[in-house]
């Protein structure tokens, strides 16, 4: 089985690793920007390890069209500091992991940054965390919004969810373990945000996101 050369994403915050192995392996990424906003969705959250179990920080937002609001026309909902809770939670879960002092210089920053709308604060964390891993990696956002792909793409716009229930299967991927600052006491948990896996395993991580795909590209 091959891996899709083309890919359809939905914007993500803090793309979890099933998210980012598409990215790494893809030659041609496509981002939807078109669609309606979903709640409860990875467009505006992710998922990392806190010293309780999985935690998920949530980006506050507002819907001026209700629920057909199109997610490029999402703004941020600064009437919380979500972006400080943010940063202070990430130094809470991961300030024992080996790799968190070497990438915290580069990471802190970004969230000092206050863009309108959510779909440009995503491309923006998107495009430093790219710098930060040394790659260089090409998406193009959607023109247009198609509910179907004729099948030259693999659409994973649904797929990739938060919730078990709305996930879909992956015959692309397969989590592999990695350190956790926090499996001893709670037990390995997969598929959190890529930046879990960059501060646990620094350099590796790229190779392990790799790893998680079935063909066993490295």
């Amino acid at each position: 089985m091959q891996i899709c050369k083309k890919v359809l994403l939905s914007t993500t915050y803090l793309p979890n690793i099933q998210y980012f192995s598409k990215l790494l392996t893809c030659q041609e990424i496509y981002i939807e920007v078109h669609d309606n906003f979903q709640k409860q969705s990875y467009r505006n959250r992710a998922t990392i390890y806190g010293s309780n179990g999985p935690l998920d920080l949530v980006i506050p937002v507002k819907k001026p069209n209700g629920n057909k609001t199109k997610t490029r026309d999402i703004p941020i909902d600064y009437d919380t500091p979500w972006n400080k809770i943010h940063w202070k939670a990430l130094v809470s879960s991961y300030k024992h992991s080996p790799f968190f002092e070497i990438f915290e210089e580069e990471i802190k920053p970004l969230y000092n940054k206050k863009y309108k709308f959510l779909l440009d604060w995503n491309f923006y964390f998107l495009d430093n965390l790219f710098a930060i891993i040394g790659h260089n990696i090409h998406y193009q956002k959607t023109e247009n919004f198609q509910s179907e792909t004729d099948g030259s793409i693999c659409d994973y716009r649904e797929i990739i969810h938060p919730k078990k229930r709305m996930q879909k299967p992956d015959p692309f991927f397969s989590p592999v373990t990695y350190f956790q600052v926090f499996a001893q006491k709670h037990g390995f948990k997969e598929n959190l945000s890529f930046i879990d896996l960059l501060f646990n395993e620094g350099p590796q991580a790229v190779h392990i996101c790799k790893k998680s795909l079935k063909n066993g590209i490295t």
